[in-house]
């Protein structure tokens, strides 16, 4: 069976190659629609879940994995900003202070569902105005939930509890275990 990826980010395909899965990349089409009145687990698990089935419905002989990845920080999602400032404020925001880190993920392969939600707390350096200013300027925040990439500066994290993966975008050792459990990894 054809294991596919159904993400456009480079970042999960590279997590997924590390896992030694042989698998194609088929971008979702349409907007996921979040249901913000949820828990985070099951706000990213119902995005993730959307994004599979949007792929699998094209591709029903295939085995797809949908992921999504949010910050979630005081009661609220911060998902990719809209704008260089709505990149600024949020990393102002999170900045000397603890947020979470939610991936969840959905593979649909024939008639099994297997979906699960990875969480990992995050907590941020202070952030001068300097670094944010050239940081944004960069260009790295806008394609990120949260305004950020842990991978893309080591002075945005002063530590992490979890799973590095997930932050980065698929918790790598949850959804290897998961492949495996069907067959798509040794």
């Amino acid at each position: 069976m054809e294991l596919i990826l159904a993400s456009a980010s480079p970042r999960r395909k590279q997590i997924l190659a590390e896992t030694g899965a042989r698998f194609c990349v088929v971008v979702s089409e349409g907007e996921e629609k979040p249901n913000l009145s949820l828990p985070p687990e099951e706000i990213v698990k119902s995005l993730a879940r959307q994004k599979a089935e949007n792929v699998f419905a094209r591709y029903p002989d295939a085995a797809v994995l949908g992921a999504d990845t949010i910050v979630y920080f005081q009661g609220e999602v911060l998902g990719k900003p809209k704008s260089e400032e709505d990149a600024a404020e949020m990393l102002h925001r999170l900045s000397g202070k603890a947020h979470s880190v939610y991936t969840g993920y959905c593979i649909l392969a024939g008639e099994r569902r297997i979906e699960g939600a990875c969480r990992t707390e995050v907590v941020f350096n202070d952030l001068s105005e300097q670094f944010i200013r050239e940081y944004v300027a960069g260009g790295s925040p806008m394609d990120k939930a949260g305004a950020y990439g842990i991978q893309d500066d080591a002075r945005l994290v002063k530590e992490y509890r979890g799973s590095y993966t997930n932050i980065v975008g698929l918790p790598r050792e949850e959804v290897a275990e998961k492949l495996k459990q069907i067959g798509l990894l040794e």
